[in-house]
């Protein structure tokens, strides 16, 4: 009891949010204060700048926010001949001191600007926003991609998974998460809180999601599962309204239907695979009648690709949809040998299989105009996934049951091969 006293005290701590504190604004515009910051001593003097120019900058229009990512992209870059000049004086005497200097003189000045803006109150979620700022600037101005390698760099320690907390969330989670788990869903809208009720309420249904301490009320990436009897045929099953909840310790398979990254600020910066083992191992742990862990998946490029190629004509009957999609998923490749669909690409680096593919599988609007309807299931399979994931990333060969081998070459008769980059 003491044990579990302990860790449920440790983590209410870790939750608890953080009241913010009010900066004292500095009258120096946010280039000025950040080249203040850059030399200042002490650390209420760098805390005060740091909170005056994260609260400078929420409030710049968007001439104010390029002039600043220039200023950090241009002024704060490494200096080239600098580094040169250090890199051959540690060729010439590579000591520990020469190795110190030229890793000092390799790393752009806006990184020590930005882990010293980081130590204000709420700065990581910060940052993670003024990141989204400056994706959406990259195809206007491409020339900022350097500045968005240091915070990708940064962003990538920062949220390291042993960083990471693995939270549920079900129907006894406060309202304003509840409310952020329906705005950030991605893949099927949730419509209403009845809605999020049957996702998150019966026994059979799960939702998990990963936080950073330092952004404790903002999930990073959440995921939905069906505890089901066998793989469902489609996710209109999975969201009916009408469906009986089921007994959890007499299901067999776990259903991930559901994956949705919350922060545009942290693009790139890959949590699924992590959160889709955590939450296989610890359903495993829970309920040990869980046998077949498998996504219902869309694939959202096929119809695109197929208009693309010139080949909707060959889409007769749902059976061809489901074949047609087969050969899609296993043989329309970019020129890295890897698949065109990226929701493939993530399932299939991360070992899983391509178990069956599912024609009428989304009646939606948005699943017919995706893929035809069409969805697939990644099979997560212990004992296969390494060896899975290092053919994957070796020979980009994918792993696939006979099922959908066998549906990709009646999906490859439909097609005109000259057509079919194959």
């Amino acid at each position: 009891m003491a044990r579990n006293s302990y860790f449920s005290n440790l983590l209410s701590q870790v939750f608890e949010p953080q009241r913010p504190t009010r900066a004292r604004r500095d009258a120096r515009s946010i280039i000025e204060q950040s080249r203040a910051l850059l030399q200042a001593q002490g650390e209420t003097a760098i805390l005060r700048l740091a909170e005056s120019i994260l609260a400078t900058y929420a409030e710049l229009d968007q001439d104010g926010r390029r002039a600043f990512f220039e200023f950090l992209n241009t002024e704060l870059d490494v200096d080239a001949d600098l580094v040169a000049h250090t890199a051959q004086a540690y060729a010439a005497d590579p000591s520990p001191a020469n190795l110190e200097a030229l890793l000092n003189v390799s790393e752009p000045t806006r990184q020590s600007l930005f882990r010293r803006l980081n130590i204000a109150e709420g700065a990581t979620a910060d940052l993670v926003a003024m990141r989204r700022d400056l994706l959406s600037e990259l195809r206007a101005m491409p020339e900022l991609a350097k500045t968005d390698l240091d915070l990708v760099h940064l962003f990538t320690s920062w949220f390291n998974r042993g960083f990471l907390v693995l939270r549920r969330v079900d129907w006894s989670t406060p309202a304003d998460l509840l409310e952020k788990i329906i705005a950030y869903e991605a893949v099927h809208e949730i419509n209403d809180w009845d809605d999020l009720r049957r996702r998150t309420q019966p026994a059979d249904r799960r939702c998990y999601a990963y936080f950073h301490p330092r952004m404790p009320e903002d999930p990073l990436i959440f995921v939905e599962i069906a505890l089901s009897r066998d793989v469902p045929a489609s996710i209109q099953s999975v969201l009916s309204e009408t469906r009986e909840p089921a007994d959890p310790d007499t299901l067999d398979t776990a259903v991930f239907y559901s994956i949705s990254n919350c922060q545009p600020g942290l693009q790139g910066i890959s949590f699924g695979e992590s959160l889709i083992k955590r939450v296989v191992a610890d359903l495993s742990d829970e309920l040990p009648g869980l046998k077949t862990f498998v996504t219902l998946s869309p694939i959202p490029g096929f119809r695109k690709w197929l208009e693309r190629e010139g080949q909707t004509d060959h889409v007769e009957t749902p059976e061809d949809v489901a074949e047609l999609a087969a050969f899609y998923l296993g043989r329309a490749k970019r020129p890295d040998g890897r698949p065109i669909d990226p929701v493939a690409r993530f399932h299939l680096s991360n070992g899983a299989q391509i178990f069956n593919v599912l024609a009428d599988a989304d009646t939606s609007e948005n699943g017919q105009r995706q893929s035809f309807g069409a969805m697939v299931n990644y099979r997560y399979q212990s004992g296969q996934l390494e060896n899975n994931i290092d053919a994957f990333a070796t020979n980009a060969k994918i792993a696939m049951s006979r099922r959908v081998q066998n549906m990709q070459k009646q999906g490859g008769t439909h097609l005109d091969r000259k057509r079919i980059a194959s």
